[in-house]
């Protein structure tokens, strides 16, 4: 177990879980884009490529401005939730209902992004870190439009796998009656 003595080196340490996270994300991306067969999630997993590549680029920033070198340390939970992701492209699946896993796998990575940016941010504001706060929220910001866009798809998404054979809980439809 690591020891971090100060709220200082508790921030360093979370930045460099995320540059580890972002990094394993560069990875992720084109897999995900290419099992995406809705036209707008492989746009948006490809989008979100270009914008993680800046993540990392900010990041690499924000490690200089506290002196350190651009390097990572093992984000274990990214390493999961890139593990599901994974799970989803491998799904035996109309590809409708893989695009509403993917989906799901997706908002679960932006969900820890924005709690991970979130709290970095909220630390190096206690410091007086304020280019790193300023640099740390334009991701948590776009991180955030992100979960928003992902969102949005997948009421298009789920009503295409629910039309392949989906059905619809016997609670929803003694609701309808």
């Amino acid at each position: 177990m690591a020891t971090v003595p100060t709220l200082h080196a508790l921030l360093i340490d979370e930045i460099k879980d995320l540059f580890h996270a972002e990094n394993q994300l560069l990875k992720a991306l084109p897999k995900m884009a290419k099992a995406a067969a809705h036209p707008a999630l492989k746009a948006g997993f490809t989008g979100h490529l270009g914008q993680t590549r800046t993540h990392v680029t900010r990041l690499t920033a924000a490690l200089k401005i506290l002196g350190l070198p651009a390097k990572g340390k093992p984000c274990h939970a990214m390493l999961g939730l890139v593990e599901e992701g994974a799970e989803a492209i491998a799904m035996k699946a109309p590809p409708a209902v893989r695009d509403a896993a993917l989906i799901g796998a997706a908002q679960r990575v932006e969900h820890y992004e924005m709690a991970g940016y979130g709290t970095a941010r909220a630390f190096a504001q206690a410091l007086g870190e304020t280019q790193v706060a300023d640099l740390l929220r334009l991701t948590l910001e776009e991180e955030g439009e992100t979960n928003e866009k992902l969102t949005a798809l997948s009421s298009t998404v789920n009503a295409k796998a629910l039309a392949v054979g989906g059905e619809i809980s016997p609670v929803a439809k003694s609701a309808k009656k």
